[in-house]
């Protein structure tokens, strides 16, 4: 089968082109003729929050990437969709997130769709159908997009109960997000501490990945101040670039005297030094105030790190309560007594093992075959 994915990659950074660059290397792996059509304007400068959505890294080894796609020109969206439909490929495949790209997405899978030789499938992995942090315009946008797709793959099922509101006479499958496993192997505890220069003396708290307002810090933060925490040798690690003000972050940590026990890494943290992270946690923290899924599970579960997460959007779907960690309410206090029950009860083990268990459920085979699935649905 020809297919074209349509979404973010290199030279672009992150989990979106993690994503699609693993999804394509597996359609690839299965005899597929996969290729990704890429942005050569992803978000105008002052739209972006971060300092770079550009990677230094290479591109990924034997998967074609072609840079075509302008997010916010109608022109260019027009002429990309005739150029698909010229290659005539079964399925076009889109990886959507916000209803920012409902435009672009939108009119070139309209376009792509049809052809002489019988309409492409357009199949939609949908990671939010409504975004975090939400607009007036969001309903209409995103109800011009999910109008042009012939089905779809929801991770959660919140999101599944999003696109009924949307759409409820497409095909449909269910499948969790698979584990990102592109990010290295594991390495021993101790090599991972001995690389990020962090004494092994001290048990480690681990929030990974961009911060914004709905992921939930403060919480974190707060959670981390509690007294009860403070004669444990714990140090709270958090590595990601901040997408907003800082400021109120750092206040926290000044005024509860907490900062020789929290090492910000203010950065975006590279693909090859995803793996130190993971492998020097005790414990990944999500204290999300709301979610659908997270990829942050997927790396945890790689490297089998136990987590505790908030029992927000589909993340208590991935993370089985009390067996690979916990699910608790997005408050500080929650999370504190989870934190506390996990190192006093000495449950790293009995939850790393649960981890080892439950990570043969979010592989790629099974979501190409979601896919796949769906697509065969399209054509009944």
């Amino acid at each position: 089968m020809r297919i074209i994915i349509l979404g973010t990659a290199h030279p672009y950074r992150g989990g979106l082109a993690s994503y699609n660059e693993r999804l394509a290397q597996q359609f690839v792996s299965e005899g597929h003729d996969a290729e990704i059509y890429t942005f050569t304007l992803q978000y105008p400068g002052f739209l972006f929050p971060g300092k770079t959505q550009y990677t230094d890294g290479p591109a990924p080894r034997n998967l074609k990437i072609t840079r075509v796609l302008n997010s916010v020109n109608p022109f260019n969206w027009i002429r990309i969709g005739y150029r698909i439909r010229k290659l005539k490929p079964e399925m076009l495949l889109i990886k959507y997130w916000h209803p920012f790209m409902s435009p672009c997405f939108g009119t070139v899978a309209r376009i792509a769709k049809k052809n002489k030789s019988g309409n492409a499938r357009v199949i939609c992995i949908f990671d939010n159908v409504i975004p975090h942090e939400k607009s007036i315009l969001d309903r209409i946008l995103t109800k011009y997009f999910t109008g042009s797709i012939d089905g779809a793959i929801v991770m959660s099922r919140s999101v599944g109960d999003d696109l009924k509101t949307f759409r409820v006479n497409i095909p449909v499958a269910l499948n969790p997000h698979p584990l990102y496993d592109n990010y290295g192997s594991l390495i021993s505890r101790a090599e991972a501490l001995k690389k990020l220069n962090l004494s092994e003396e001290k048990r480690y708290l681990l929030f990974f990945g961009f911060i914004r307002a709905y992921k939930g810090l403060d919480l974190l933060l707060e959670a981390f101040a509690d007294k009860r925490l403070r004669d444990k040798k714990l140090k709270l690690i958090v590595a990601g670039e901040f997408y907003d003000n800082d400021a109120p972050y750092k206040e926290i940590i000044r005024k509860n005297d907490i900062g020789s026990d929290v090492i910000l890494y203010d950065r975006f943290i590279k693909e090859d030094e995803v793996a130190l992270f993971f492998c020097a946690a005790d414990l990944v923290v999500q204290p999300y105030r709301s979610a659908t899924q997270s990829g942050v599970t997927q790396i945890a579960y790689h490297f089998e790190k136990p987590m505790l997460v908030t029992d927000v959007g589909g993340l208590s779907e991935i993370v089985p309560h009390e067996k690979c960690g916990y699910v608790v309410n997005p408050d500080p206090q929650s999370i504190t007594d989870a934190i506390i029950d996990y190192f006093e009860n000495n449950r790293k083990e009995e939850f790393t093992q649960g981890v080892k268990r439950e990570k043969s459920k979010f592989t790629w085979d099974k979501l190409t075959a979601s896919v796949t699935s769906v697509y065969n649905k399209t054509n009944s």
